[in-house]
């Protein structure tokens, strides 16, 4: 797999502009900046008079991202890396025009802070692409992937204090084999889990390289040689640890919580998942929303990448994109 030139392809975006309906003077967040993908295609349908609203908790990519939308010739924006307040403030006074673009060092978690912080109080749409980008995959620092040998880390936003190496070295074997089973359905969990706390007995488990070969040693032949398992064996675990260093399952949450009513009346929210997961709670949480009479589900059946685009990006294949809309009429 070769690292795109911007360092990762946005996925689905022409769906993702059809069901988000951008338009100019309308509001729309991308919860989940990272390279500024869906966003370069968003914010120039938001002019004149709209404003993009970015957040992303890795300052690297929300860097890259602001230069990238800066590019666009949008006129003034927003600083890059804006900080959410951490505690209430004043809010500012309003600007004589809404400005193209602001950008916030945030989790979507911070979605009510960064819109406090903008003056916004509502919105038309808001994106959340939950898979994390090619160029985080491919750079050492960030410590998630397996193909090199590097240091154990994981931590996407360099504020958070708790890392993979931690998890791994710290944390009771139950604890382990709960989080590989709950957030990766991982069925050798406990195996895993025994495995890992037998061998830091010896030595302490502080590389990639390490740990999925610990892995991969629990995983019986067979099971490894079934046509039904397509990956490494040691996915499963990686996308577990980064999935609970980063706290995704509870940012997730609050996200899904809280959207409704950011959301104007015929907003949309549009959330892309990667793994069942995620799936599951988006779906669920969706139609709660919809019994409770604050959302409308729009796709009964997750949306899926056309068979083109999955052939050109081939990371793009376990994707799926559910849609919701606030009731009410919209603009």
């Amino acid at each position: 797999m070769d690292l795109p030139p911007t360092g990762h392809d946005p996925i689905m975006v022409p769906e993702i502009i059809d069901w988000l309906r951008p338009a100019p003077g309308k509001v729309i967040v991308d919860c989940t900046l990272g390279r500024g993908g869906h966003s370069s295609a968003i914010a120039p349908l938001l002019q004149p008079g709209g404003t993009l609203i970015g957040l992303d908790y890795d300052p690297r990519n929300l860097e890259y991202a602001g230069e990238r939308l800066k590019g666009l010739g949008l006129g003034a924006s927003g600083l890059g890396e804006e900080n959410v307040p951490s505690s209430p403030q004043a809010p500012s006074p309003e600007p004589q025009a809404p400005l193209p673009f602001r950008l916030f060092h945030a989790n979507f978690a911070e979605i009510e802070d960064a819109l406090e912080a903008a003056g916004i109080e509502q919105v038309d749409g808001i994106l959340a692409d939950l898979g994390i980008s090619t160029n985080q995959l491919f750079e050492e620092t960030y410590g998630l992937s397996f193909t090199n040998n590097v240091p154990l880390d994981m931590r996407l936003d360099p504020r958070q204090s708790l890392s993979a190496r931690t998890i791994i070295n710290a944390w009771p074997e139950q604890k382990i084999a709960d989080l590989l089973y709950q957030l990766a359905d991982e069925r050798f969990s406990r195996r895993i889990a025994r495995k890992i706390v037998e061998v830091r007995r010896g030595s302490p488990i502080n590389t990639t390289e390490h740990l999925a070969d610990l892995v991969r040693s629990c995983i019986p032949p067979s099971r490894v040689r079934d046509r039904s398992v397509a990956i490494d064996p040691a996915t499963r675990t990686f996308l577990a640890l980064r999935m609970a260093v980063n706290g995704e399952m509870d940012n997730l949450d609050q996200l899904l919580a809280v959207s409704p009513k950011l959301l104007r009346p015929g907003g949309r929210i549009a959330i892309l998942t990667f793994h069942s997961t995620e799936d599951r709670r988006v779906k669920q949480a969706f139609r709660s929303a919809e019994q409770t009479g604050q959302l409308k589900v729009l796709t009964s059946r997750p949306l899926t990448p056309s068979e083109s685009e999955i052939s050109a990006n081939p990371r793009s294949r376990s994707a799926k994109l559910r849609v919701a809309e606030k009731f009410g009429l919209g603009a």
